[in-house]
């Protein structure tokens, strides 16, 4: 997922340091191991049929190319605190309590960015339909998503920036 135009990666604070945790864990861990996994697997010989090189050769492939894809994404990074946002609509970092209106059910959602995105800790992507659907609404407004399912409404019951 390239972010070609070099315009700023929204993330929390949060985001931004599971980024570096990430990175340095790459760095300080994986690297070493497979740049080691490389060397014994050259000590076993013929390398056109070894198995172990090829996929220490692989591995290695992907954590460098992961390296360079968070030091992109930090380089970009815009850090968004929600607790200093100050608006009466919902923006990125907004907690956002929503009711369906069929069912009743609630469920409350934080907006983050695209690499912090767990929907099983309620966090949705900026860019995911809900998401889409609550920006720039208010508490009290109801909201259309387009869901597989079909069409659902809900009602923002309560809006906060913690």
């Amino acid at each position: 997922m390239a972010n070609m135009a070099n315009e700023a990666i929204p993330m929390t604070l949060e985001g931004k340091s599971a980024l570096e945790d990430e990175l340095k864990r790459l760095k300080t861990v994986a690297r070493p191991t497979v740049i080691k996994a490389i060397e014994d697997a050259r000590s076993n010989g013929d390398l056109s049929e070894n198995a172990d090189y090829a996929a220490a050769k692989e591995r290695q492939s992907f954590i460098e190319g992961r390296i360079l894809e968070i030091n992109g994404k930090l380089a970009l990074a815009q850090v968004i605190n929600p607790a200093s946002i100050k608006s009466d609509k919902v923006v990125f970092g907004a907690t956002v309590k929503i009711a369906e209106q069929d069912s009743g059910k609630e469920t409350t959602y934080k907006i983050v960015g695209v690499d912090e995105a767990d929907l099983k800790r309620n966090k949705i992507s900026v860019t995911s339909p809900i998401a889409r659907a609550l920006i720039g609404r208010k508490e009290g407004d109801e909201v259309v998503v387009n869901a597989p399912k079909g069409n659902v409404r809900y009602d923002i019951i309560e809006l906060r920036y913690e």
